[in-house]
């Protein structure tokens, strides 16, 4: 049985999700993050600034950047109300209209009155975009916490940015509660780059769409037509009734993951396919995939259902 994320219609394309310029505390212009990402040979980028008020809440446009090859999605960093360890909210949203309202999030810090974190990602939600929980493990988010978010798509599992610059990159095992709890969650991998140290070009989504344009790319993520990747290539995913088939890039292990402690790996040498046994996945209502390369960069596909 093949998987819907592979049988879409339309080729892959690359792109990231969360990327900040000085629109609010990155380092470069828009245009100049907009080029430097086409230069490197991605298809599309969401520019994702701080949606606080000390930037004046932007939502920035990137349509002026757009090219032969290359688009834009407009989005942000949105904020708002306290997590339990005090913080502030951090949700990126991808697919905003231009003109999305404001809260009133001034600054970094909760103030009285402002919308939770639950809240502002329904709003964003409503509003059109697609919605992930950003960096679950450099947050400090609590289970409760991510239980929380009802209008999530997505769990954001590796974040470049944070895995430079604290070691703190991880989400997984965020999204892997919430799995087995039975929430219905993607996962994606981004840059979170900011240019002011090497966090850039580090993780992606390849998204299989009909075209290379905002609405088809912001469509097929909300699909889950898409896996998430540091380099490696995942080409193909099929069940049969007692085993996964994984066609992939040049890879050294092919990994399947399922609920609590199930996950079974496949090692070898540039291996290009492989069949993973489903045995250890019978009290798994669902299942993902990882491969990784001779570099230890990994490829990550989207939670797939058994039932």
């Amino acid at each position: 049985m093949p998987t819907s994320f592979f049988t879409a219609p339309g080729p892959f394309y690359r792109g990231n999700l969360h990327t900040h310029s000085n629109r609010s505390d990155g380092v470069l212009t828009p245009e100049e993050v907009c080029r430097r990402y086409r230069a490197e040979g991605y298809d599309f980028i969401a520019l994702t600034d701080h949606f606080i008020g000390m930037y004046d809440y932007p939502v920035t446009d990137t349509t002026g950047f757009r090219a032969d090859g290359f688009t834009t999605i407009l989005g942000a960093e949105v904020h708002s109300g306290a997590m339990q360890n005090g913080e502030l909210w951090h949700i990126v949203a991808v697919g905003l209209p231009a003109d999305f309202a404001p809260g009133n999030a001034p600054h970094f810090l909760p103030v009285e009155g402002q919308e939770t974190g639950p809240e502002i990602a329904r709003r964003c939600a409503e509003a059109g975009a697609y919605v992930a929980v950003a960096h679950p493990q450099w947050s400090g988010l609590t289970l409760e916490d991510a239980r929380s978010i009802d209008a999530a798509h997505a769990v954001e599992v590796y974040n470049h940015g944070c895995a430079i610059g604290c070691d703190r990159p991880d989400g997984f095992h965020t999204l892997d509660l919430l799995l087995s709890e039975g929430r219905a969650l993607n996962l994606i991998a981004t840059d979170d780059a900011h240019f002011s140290e090497p966090d850039h070009f580090g993780g992606w989504v390849m998204v299989k769409a009909e075209a290379n344009e905002p609405d088809a790319l912001v469509a097929a993520l909300k699909d889950g037509a898409f896996y998430s990747s540091q380099g490696p290539e995942i080409r193909d995913i099929r069940l049969t009734g007692t085993a996964v088939e994984v066609d992939c890039s040049a890879a050294t292990a092919v990994i399947v993951q399922g609920q609590g402690s199930a996950a079974t790996a496949i090692h070898g040498s540039s291996m290009t396919s492989a069949s993973v046994p489903l045995d250890r996945f019978a009290r798994s209502p669902w299942i993902r995939v990882t491969v990784a390369d001779r570099a230890g960069k990994r490829a990550w596909s989207n939670p797939i259902w058994l039932d």
